[in-house]
């Protein structure tokens, strides 16, 4: 059974060979991030596909934001580059939900919150509990957060 880090090294390989500079300089931060978190803290450890997962969503939201600041700075050569690397990165990660898909799960999850007598604005945290092991991996908090925000607002 192969790793979802291991499936990162031999796609690494495999860009070096094709001399696919691209793919090779995202794929050489990942793991060196993915190295970075298994050595912090007391002991090194073997990070499961999971974390892996959460460490390259993590660079995958680093390379959006960069693409939004270099965009802003009117950096746009920069900004490309980001975006290039977020989709090289986005290969490795769960499909996202949709914007339709994600309102259907939270508005169970509204529903499911009021019905335990959590209302309004109060209940976001309820319903985030809810929510979040339901779209993990698959939406990101803001955009959870918002989604919930206007369903408990009406």
């Amino acid at each position: 059974m192969t790793t979802l880090k291991s499936t990162l090294q031999e796609d690494l390989n495999a860009a070096i060979k094709e001399r696919d500079e691209l793919r090779s300089s995202t794929l050489r931060l990942t793991l060196a991030a993915i190295q970075k978190e298994e050595v912090a803290g007391k002991e090194k450890r073997e990070l499961s596909d999971d974390e892996v997962q959460k460490v390259i969503a993590k660079e995958a939201k680093k390379r959006r934001e960069a693409a939004e600041a270099f965009e802003q700075g009117g950096r746009a050569e920069q900004a490309q580059r980001e975006k290039a690397e977020g989709v090289v990165l986005d290969a490795y990660l769960p499909q996202q939900l949709s914007d339709d898909e994600l309102e259907q799960i939270v508005a169970a999850a509204v529903a499911e919150a009021a019905g335990a007598g959590a209302e309004g604005p109060r209940a976001m945290g309820a319903v985030m509990k809810i929510v979040n092991p339901k779209v993990a991996g698959r939406a990101e908090g803001g955009r959870v957060a918002a989604t919930v925000k206007k369903l408990l607002a009406g």
